[in-house]
């Protein structure tokens, strides 16, 4: 299977990594606290911005902003950093990691907030807390238990976009099966650079997104939806034949 291209651009990238046969990358807290001290120091390098984790035993989700196309070499230090650290003090050799590295880039606000709550839903799927912030490792525990945070968080959208109380309001909702399918679809996405920055793919065509339409009712959400697919109003109108301005006032309307 050929490697996924990874998109280097400047901008939100989430970013997972597994240890290599899912063995256990953090054995203790102390590890994940070495790791979080190897990010903080490589970001401050590449100034970059970390704005939300999620270190489990045997992998880790970064959501993590880029101001250069730089990507790659920001995870190259931490990722090996961390396997020399880990590979010295266990006393072991070879691969850590089970690749290179996991990245997704971001691609619009719902995506981004989306993946957040992801982020910090993780320890909950995994049986570690009933509620987020009970799991240490993620930077939602450290904003609700009021301890501190990394230098490389400081601009964390957690922080400068909410206070703890609408922080928590945001989070202690239950992690839907809707989002779920909203961000594999996102995650479906073929994306490549253009001249002016990225180029997407469609989730669907346009007969897919109406073939099952029998009604004028479904035919407007399933407008919504091809539209929040990055599809243009013209190209909508023209498929199903109506004006413009006709799409345009449906997507006014419609609620999904």
């Amino acid at each position: 299977m050929p490697t996924r291209v990874r998109i280097d651009l400047a901008g939100y990238h989430h970013i997972i990594n597994r240890g290599v046969d899912r063995m256990n990358i953090f054995r203790h807290n102390e590890d994940k606290e070495m790791f979080l001290q190897i990010i903080n120091k490589a970001s401050l390098i590449h100034k970059i911005v970390l704005h939300d984790y999620c270190l489990m035993d045997n992998h880790y989700h970064l959501l993590i902003e880029t101001e250069k196309e730089n990507l790659s070499d920001f995870m190259r230090v931490i990722n090996a950093n961390y396997a020399l650290y880990f590979n010295k003090k266990t006393k072991r050799i070879g691969h850590l990691w089970q690749g290179r590295y996991n990245s997704r880039y971001i691609t619009s606000e719902e995506y981004l907030y989306t993946l957040i709550r992801y982020i910090e839903f993780n320890p909950l799927e995994a049986g570690m807390g009933k509620k987020v912030g009970e799991y240490t490792y993620t930077l939602a525990s450290l904003i609700f238990n009021n301890k501190e945070y990394k230098e490389c968080c400081d601009a964390s959208l957690l922080l400068k976009q909410y206070d703890i109380e609408t922080l928590s309001e945001f989070l202690n909702v239950e992690f839907t099966e809707e989002e779920q399918r909203y961000l594999e679809e996102q995650q479906k996405r073929k994306i490549k650079k253009g001249r002016n920055g990225i180029l997407l793919s469609k989730i669907k065509t346009l007969d897919e997104h109406f073939a099952e339409v029998a009604s004028k009712n479904e035919r407007n959400k399933a407008t919504m939806i091809a539209y929040k697919d990055g599809y243009k109003q013209i190209e909508i109108a023209q498929y199903l034949g109506l004006s413009k301005s006709h799409v345009s006032k449906v997507l006014k309307e419609v609620e999904i």
